[in-house]
C-alpha cells in the first residue's frame, strides 16, 4: 500500500467510524449527549463538535495547498471556528450533517491527491497565531491520528453511557493482499 492508498483508506475509515459513532450517539437523549463527563471537551456532544472544529480548521489550511484541489473549494466558504472547544452545533442532527459533509470532502479530496502533493511544505498559522512550515503528508497523518484519538474518547464516553459502538478496528477495512 502506497501513501496515497493509505490516506484513502484512512478517509474511508474515518467516514465509517463517524457513521458508527453518530449512530450510537443518536440512541441517547439530548441530556445524556450534553452531560459533562469530565472529558477533554466535556461531553459526548462537545467531543464530537471538537472533531468537526479541528477538521474544519485543518481542511481550510489544506485548501491553501498550491495544487488547488477542487474538492476543498467548499470548505473555504465554511465559517472559521473561533476556538477548539467551540460548540458549532448544539443538536446532534445538525452536527451530523456537517460531519457527513466533511467526511465526503475528505474521501473525495484524498482521491484527488498526487504523490507530488504529499511532499509539499505547507505554511500556516496555528490557532494561537504561531507560524509553521510542515511536510504536507505529515500533516495529513496528524489529521487522521487526531480524529482517531478523540473518536476513541467519544467511544469511551458512549460506553460509559451504556452504548456499544461495536468494532472500531481499522483492520476491518484493510484489504486482503495476495502474496
Amino acid at each position: 500500500m502506497n501513501r496515497l492508498q493509505h490516506l484513502q483508506l484512512m478517509a474511508d475509515y474515518n467516514r465509517w467510524m463517524n457513521e458508527k459513532v453518530y449512530q450510537a450517539a443518536a440512541g441517547l437523549p439530548c441530556d445524556e449527549l450534553r452531560a459533562d463527563r469530565k472529558a477533554f471537551f466535556g461531553s459526548i456532544l462537545g467531543t464530537l463538535n471538537h472533531l468537526v472544529v479541528a477538521d474544519t480548521i485543518w481542511l481550510k489550511r489544506f485548501a491553501q495547498h498550491p495544487a488547488g484541489h477542487p474538492s476543498l473549494e467548499l470548505v473555504k466558504h465554511l465559517e472559521d471556528p473561533q476556538a477548539l472547544n467551540q460548540l458549532l452545533f448544539t443538536d446532534l442532527q445538525a452536527l451530523l450533517a456537517r460531519r457527513q459533509l466533511l467526511d465526503q470532502v475528505l474521501v473525495a479530496w484524498t482521491a484527488e491527491l498526487s504523490e507530488a502533493d504529499l511532499d509539499t511544505v505547507l505554511s500556516y498559522s496555528n490557532t494561537a497565531g504561531i507560524k509553521a512550515d510542515r511536510n504536507f503528508y505529515g500533516l495529513l497523518t496528524h489529521l487522521f491520528n487526531h480524529q482517531t484519538h478523540h473518536r476513541g474518547q467519544a467511544t469511551t464516553l458512549l460506553s460509559q453511557a451504556g452504548v456499544d459502538v461495536g468494532s472500531t478496528d481499522l483492520l476491518t477495512l484493510v484489504p486482503n493482499s495476495i502474496a
